[in-house]
């Protein structure tokens, strides 16, 4: 298989057949994200040579293991919806080529890559097999984006998420707890919130800052330009977001940036997702997170 440097994908995504359409990210400049330094270039596109090779050796695997049901591909690299439309239906006759009972296809979008498609190219997309597409939108908290260089606001969010909305493409979301900085952990949340009630994601999973030496907040911290949350202030922040949600959404922190692991259903686990927040609160140290989050080498 064609895989090039570290291979990301959500949690939820594990059984889904990994296929390697990019590499890299379009935008690369988000001061917090360290995902692909390991790379040698910022982005790149796959040959549909190399697409179809891969398709026809994953279909080869699962014939030697008798199993040939593949149900959903994940298109792997950090925003692989940049692509042009053209493309991405090119790759989607390719999968169900090789692969005709897959029904679905998931991938890292940016707010910005949905933009570049018509109404029209999204519901072409959505009939195609798009769907459940996974979107890293951080916060709503448009003082920490446009400090993180996000190139979005949340107005932006509301915009594109609505048109995947009435395409028929589903979604979800990414909010990366510890964003909008010391003392602004509830404001970031509340807007989020505020966001997330406006629109439908199935998911919102969240993953706690964690800043590494080699990103470009590192040097914004050194100059004092920034200051990061206490890790204690991070799980208040979680409270608060999960209080003033007011969907139908599956809630997750799962990822290897939770020192604790916690997921719910809202609002029917509200409760419950709200008193295993105090529990943490109320008795983990300080320093134990602390540690745990020093001691993470990688996400």
């Amino acid at each position: 298989m064609h895989y090039t440097g570290t291979i990301w994908r959500p949690p939820y995504e594990a059984s889904s057949l990994l296929l390697e359409v990019t590499a890299g990210c379009t935008h690369h400049s988000c001061k917090f994200c360290t995902l692909y330094a390991d790379l040698p270039f910022k982005f790149k596109m796959s040959p549909l040579t190399d697409i179809e090779a891969d398709l026809k050796e994953a279909k080869a695997q699962m014939k030697l293991w008798k199993n040939s049901r593949i149900s959903r591909t994940f298109l792997t690299g950090a925003n692989p919806f940049v692509l042009k439309f053209s493309r991405l239906m090119e790759i989607a006759d390719l999968i169900k080529k090789y692969f005709p009972r897959n029904k679905t296809i998931g991938c890292f979008s940016r707010i910005t890559d949905v933009s570049l498609k018509t109404d029209e190219e999204l519901s072409a997309l959505a009939a195609a097999g798009f769907d459940l597409l996974t979107i890293g939108i951080e916060t709503g908290d448009d003082e920490a984006l446009e400090f993180m260089h996000k190139g979005y606001l949340s107005k932006d969010i509301v915009t594109q998420c609505s048109r995947l909305d009435k395409a028929g493409i589903g979604y979800n979301f990414f909010y990366l707890t510890g964003i909008s900085g010391m003392g602004k952990g509830e404001q970031g949340a509340k807007a989020t919130a505020r966001i997330c009630n406006q629109l439908h994601p199935q998911i919102i999973g969240a993953s706690m800052l964690t800043i590494y030496p080699n990103s470009e907040l590192y040097k914004e911290i050194q100059k004092g330009n920034w200051q990061e949350e206490t890790e204690i202030k991070k799980y208040e922040e979680l409270k608060a977001l999960v209080k003033y949600l007011e969907i139908p959404v599956w809630f997750g922190a799962l990822g290897a940036s939770n020192p604790i692991s916690i997921q719910g259903t809202l609002p029917n686990d509200k409760k419950k997702v709200l008193s295993v927040l105090d529990k943490i609160i109320e008795s983990v140290s300080e320093d134990e997170l602390r540690d745990y989050r020093k001691n993470l080498r990688h996400l």
